[in-house]
């Protein structure tokens, strides 16, 4: 059932500098995942399957990028004359006001006075470049029944890994008593998804009040989660279920290993990208089916349309397109559209982008780390339409730019 009193805000303006080479020349949202979606399917797939048909996109670094994933909104059925996708890129108004956004809190109470002849009852906030599955309809059930004009999603990770994202301080009865963004020493691994359901009228009234103070919005957890909080109105709900925050090589990395684990009948997951009930709708780029010659041996990987395999692939994901030539070992990496891994080279724990060739014989990354996956030093980073010589070497944690600029680890 279409939901006509909420109104989604999905943020796909941040410029991604974690991700390095990769986002060199996309928005960060835009990035492939598991060769045929784009981290963009997942928050708008959640809402087409949630009924919730009122979608504006937050935009702001290479912005050309996003629009060409988003396809008019075709893939979400959000196409349409009233309501469906609205795209919003910063904007410099004839009072001065308005230009590049100064983080989330900042790009909302940049288009408050839009948001306001809206109307919606209930502002639905997410970033765009997390992997899980959510149902909105059991959010804005429980954010209207417990009153709170702020519900924050929550989900718990390792103590170890808390440190990267906002740690919400919870009491028994679901209240959020406190937070800390991104602790040196986190005290627990209770941490917010980055997706929020906002009372409207409050969330802009408080936005009108801390942007009276002279001082910039920021993030979320800079001023307006602390304001909301103070007033003791602030609850979370808990995710069930697969949640991972991609937004760094090593997680980006680690989160095409679950889908591997996902696949196959030694190991499970619950990270499911092929349910029938909650498919990951994205845009659909025909392609031929992919081809394994006599010579090629696949692994336990996810081969893409338009593939040609004449070598050994081993724990990888190859983008729609990618070719990896007889004698060539992929092995525990992530290469996106349209890669050639000429015969007799090798890939190890790396990724590589869009439109890059590994010469014949080259060497990339390194077989050996130190831990079961890769961290993000140890991780090979080659960028779109990079050319790697035959016989070239490029060691563990390298990186190269898009066109080939190479830059040494450490």
């Amino acid at each position: 059932m279409a939901r006509h009193d909420v109104l989604a805000l999905v943020l796909a303006g941040g410029q991604g500098n974690r991700m390095e080479v990769l986002t060199q020349d996309r928005a960060k949202p835009a990035l492939p995942f598991a060769g045929v979606y784009r981290l963009l399917d997942f928050p708008l797939s959640n809402l087409r399957h949630s009924g919730v048909e009122d979608v504006w996109m937050v935009v702001q670094y290479e912005t050309q990028s996003i629009i060409e994933v988003l396809a008019g909104g075709r893939p979400w059925d959000l196409d349409r004359s009233h309501g469906g996708l609205r795209v919003l890129p910063p904007q410099q108004e004839a009072d001065g006001e308005g230009g590049w956004h100064d983080g989330n809190a900042d790009a909302i109470y940049a288009h408050r006075d839009a948001i306001a002849r809206e109307e919606p009852e209930t502002l639905l906030v997410m970033s765009s470049d997390h992997v899980y599955r959510l149902d909105h309809s059991e959010l804005l059930a429980q954010h209207r029944a417990s009153g709170a004009v702020a519900t924050v999603v929550t989900t718990r990770v390792p103590v170890a890994q808390a440190g990267h994202h906002t740690v919400i301080d919870v009491d028994d009865d679901g209240r959020v008593t406190g937070l800390a963004d991104k602790p040196e020493k986190p005290a627990h691994g209770v941490v917010a998804t980055e997706v929020f359901a906002f009372d409207t009228a409050v969330v802009l009234e408080v936005l009108e009040e801390l942007a009276s103070e002279d001082r910039s919005l920021g993030d979320f957890p800079d001023r307006l989660l602390p304001a909301l909080v103070e007033r003791g109105t602030v609850r979370e709900m808990r995710l069930q279920g697969y949640w991972k925050d991609v937004g760094r090589p090593e997680t980006y990395f680690e989160a095409h290993h679950d889908v591997l684990v996902s696949r196959t009948r030694r190991r499970s997951t619950d990270l499911r990208l092929d349910d029938p009930a909650w498919p990951v709708l994205s845009r659909d780029v025909p392609r031929m089916p992919a081809f394994v010659e006599q010579s090629g041996r696949v692994i336990d990987s996810l081969i893409s349309p338009a593939c040609r395999v004449a070598g050994r692939v081993e724990r990888s994901v190859l983008g729609p397109g990618t070719v990896v030539q007889e004698g060539a070992i992929v092995r525990d990496s992530v290469l996106l559209h349209d890669v050639t891994v000429r015969a007799g080279a090798r890939v190890h724990h790396a990724i590589v982008d869009d439109g890059a060739t590994i010469g014949a014989e080259a060497v990339v990354g390194s077989a050996r780390i130190a831990g079961a996956l890769p961290t993000t030093e140890e991780l090979t980073l080659i960028g779109a339409r990079a050319r790697i010589s035959a016989g070239a070497k490029v060691p563990a944690g390298d990186r190269v730019d898009p066109g080939g600029r190479r830059r040494q680890a450490g």
